[in-house]
């Protein structure tokens, strides 16, 4: 993909637990240091503006922003997304009040008012494949961090998102519960890395994918015994990726 005369890009990663933000030349380097905050808690919408704007207000100017975030976004529309409706973060109670906040929230209007730039707002997982895919093929994004975040290419073009994360996969646990973050802590890197594998042997006979993705901020805590037994299919990519996808969900076919 060719990004050349491509403005500087404002690319921002929204977490369960964090919010990382910098911007990215038209090459998708970084020309300033990172910078982050931890996700406030209660969180509605205009707060989550906020925070972006503060965020950017940081660092270098840009001439468009990229927003990742956890859950179901359409054409910029919050649908759902499982942690900002909550009292103090992922696992606390849901606010009713939080989920009729966010529930059509147009995430992509409110951020181009705000900071009076053009803007793009994924899945925050669409956002970090777009950073890594190779084009070609059907290609399988998984980001374990918090939950588990997915998205799916073929050929370049982002297929329409399933919430993986909220779909029964054991004992009646969603993905978020059986391979999320307090998961990890609870069972141990070598436990929980033996239940990625089975998460990923269980998804490919379901999607036969030509090349899987796995980053996020956990994709690190698998344990080498685990890594070596995911296939030659698969391939670990930096979590980085969810700031460089920002630049590249630009020039993806269908994203124009």
């Amino acid at each position: 993909m060719d990004y050349s005369g491509d403005p500087p890009t404002l690319a921002v990663d929204c977490g369960g637990g964090g919010i990382k933000a910098s911007v990215l030349d038209a090459s998708g380097t970084m020309i300033a240091q990172p910078v982050r905050t931890p996700t406030p808690y209660p969180l509605p919408p205009e707060r989550l503006v906020g925070v972006v704007a503060d965020l950017a207000a940081k660092l270098p100017e840009a001439g468009r922003v990229t927003v990742g975030m956890p859950g179901m976004i359409r054409h910029g529309v919050v649908v759902a997304t499982p942690h900002y409706v909550t009292r103090s973060g992922p696992r606390t109670k849901v606010l009713p009040e939080l989920m009729n906040a966010w529930s059509g929230f147009d995430m992509q209007r409110a951020l181009e008012h705000e900071l009076r730039l053009p803007a793009r707002v994924l899945n925050d997982a669409e956002v970090h494949g777009a950073g890594v895919i190779a084009g070609t093929g059907l290609e399988l994004m998984l980001t374990f961090g918090t939950g588990l975040g997915n998205a799916m290419f073929d050929g370049g073009r982002l297929a329409p998102h399933l919430e993986l994360s909220q779909g029964p996969v054991k004992w009646g646990l969603t993905y978020d519960e059986y391979i999320g973050e307090h998961e990890r802590l609870r069972l141990g890197d070598a436990m929980w890395s033996r239940r990625v594998r089975r998460v990923i042997d269980g998804l490919r006979p379901m999607y036969l994918w030509d090349r899987l993705y796995v980053g996020g901020g956990n994709s690190r805590r698998i344990v080498a015994t685990v890594l070596d037994k995911l296939g030659d299919d698969v391939v670990i990519v930096p979590n980085s990726a969810g700031i460089v996808g920002g630049v590249r969900v630009w020039s993806l076919p269908g994203q124009a």
